[in-house]
Parts: C-alpha cells; structure tokens; sequence
C-alpha cells in the first residue's frame, strides 16, 4: 500500500464530503431541520449539470452554476411549502415531507433522466498531476481548493457579520428573535436556499469522479448525516474537521480491509466518538 496516496485518496474524499455536508450543517445549525432529501438534491444538481452540457452545449464551468442556480431557486420554493412547519417547530411532520420530496425527487429524476448511469465529464478530471508514483487530478485539487473556501467565508459570515448575528439569533431562540424584530421565517429561507445550492456546487464538483445514477441520493445522506453528526449539529469547524476524517478513514480501511465494509466501519466509527464525545467533534467542552 502506498500510505501517502492513500492520505491523498483521503483528504480528496474528505473535501467531498465537507463539501456535500455543508449545507446541512448550516440547516440544522440555524433551522433545526434535518431534510432527508438532501441527498436527492445532490442527485438533482449532478444531472442538472449534465443536461446543461450534454443538451444545452454549455461547457463544464457554466453547468455548474446553471445547476447551483436552479437548486436555489428550488430551495425557495420548498422552503415557501415548507415554512409553516418551519415556524412551528414541528420536526416530525418537516422529517416526513422531506424524505416524501426525496422520493418524489428520485422517482421524477427517473422519469426524466432514464435509469442508466450518465458521465458527468469536467476536463479537469482527465488533467493529473504526477510525483513518481503519487497523483491526483487538478478536480481533486478544485474540489479541495472550493471546500476550503467556502467553510472559510462560511466561517467569517457566521462569526464577524451582522447577517451572521441574525442567524445564530434565531438558531438559538426563534420566537424570542421574533421579539426584537428579526424576520425568522427570510432567514429560514435563506438558509435553505444555501443549502440547496452548496449541495448543487458540491455535486458540480465532486460527481465527475464516478458515473451518475438517480440512485445515488440515498448514498450520499447517508455519508452527510455520519459526517454532521460526527463533527456536532450546526458546527462549520466540526463538519470540516469531520468530513476530512471521514475521508481519511474511508481511504485507509478500503485500502486495508476493504472497500465493501467501509459504510460499516463509518457507523462504527461514529459510535466510537460518540461515546467518546457525546455532541461530536466540534462541541465545546
């Protein structure tokens, strides 16, 4: 085994999955809402970018955002269905309309864009870079550049910005946000339409490693919710810490054991922090 590649293989599966967990980490973090059609929305943005190339003629770095901004679009909308729940606080109806869009998602996905896996083609992905035996691609380098990015400016809003106050205001208090003023139901929809169109450029970035199916959402929630939940409910520094834990755990246990077991490992490796660390990674002690 060559142990550097494999860090490499890690720290690019990590920044993907940061990258995909993002938005979800802000939603529930702000909204505490889990939308278990977030994986389906990463499915949307992947095929909405291959159909802008493949039936629009537009080159990789116009589908992306041309998906980015459909899914934000799409975000206002559900979140305009959606925000009486949202404002009630009802949790277990909002978990059950999500994964309803989910499969409406998948099933209307389907229909549309056929069950045969798709090549969602970036010309970075093709374009690598070699030092003797180790490579990567100057995607993986995309993706990773962008994840850092965008956790970075992410940071920086929340923490130093009066629309970051506003934010953690309601995140923490929502009807006493109400009180002094603050408009609770625009900043649930803001932060939804982040989350749909993070996931959408997380799904520019990242899908071009693999063949795309309309399968793929259920997958991709399910790595999301191991990485929110091992770096903290709402923790941007916990999600990014997390996702690129995850990403180097994945790559040295496929590489050692094998890569059929490694959703396996991740729940027991969940386990494992969370009996260590109840809140995960990025709770304060």
């Amino acid at each position: 085994m060559n142990l550097v590649q494999q860090l490499i293989n890690g720290l690019v599966l990590g920044s993907g999955y940061a990258l995909i967990a993002i938005g979800w980490t802000v939603l529930l973090g702000a909204a505490r809402l889990v939308n278990f059609a977030h994986g389906q929305l990463y499915m949307l943005g992947a095929f909405l970018a291959w159909a802008a190339m493949s039936q629009l003629g537009v080159n990789y770095f116009v589908a992306v955002p041309i998906a980015v901004l459909v899914l934000g679009l799409l975000g206002i909308l559900l979140q305009g269905m959606m925000l009486r729940l949202v404002m009630q606080q009802n949790l277990t109806s909002l978990m059950i309309v999500t994964l309803g869009f989910g499969y409406l998602f998948q099933g209307g996905a389907a229909r549309i864009f056929g069950g045969n896996p798709e090549r969602f083609i970036s010309p970075l992905q093709s374009a690598e870079i070699r030092f003797g035996d180790i490579w990567f691609t100057w995607q993986d380098v995309l993706t990773l550049l962008c994840t850092l990015l965008l956790f970075g400016l992410l940071w920086l809003v929340l923490n130093r910005t009066r629309l970051g106050a506003l934010v953690r205001s309601v995140a923490e208090d929502p009807k006493l946000a109400q009180l002094f003023g603050i408009n609770a139901a625009l900043v649930y929809v803001g932060v939804f339409v982040f989350e749909c169109a993070a996931v959408a450029l997380g799904a520019g970035l990242v899908a071009p490693r693999s063949p795309i199916l309309t399968s793929i959402g259920f997958d991709e929630v399910i790595l999301t919710f191991v990485v929110v939940v091992l770096g903290g409910i709402g923790s941007v520094g916990g999600s990014l810490l997390a996702g690129f834990g995850l990403g180097l755990f994945t790559a040295l246990f496929g590489a050692l054991v094998s890569p059929a077991y490694t959703t396996a490992a991740a729940f027991a490796l969940l386990l494992g922090v969370l009996v260590a660390r109840p809140h995960g990674l990025g709770a304060r002690r």
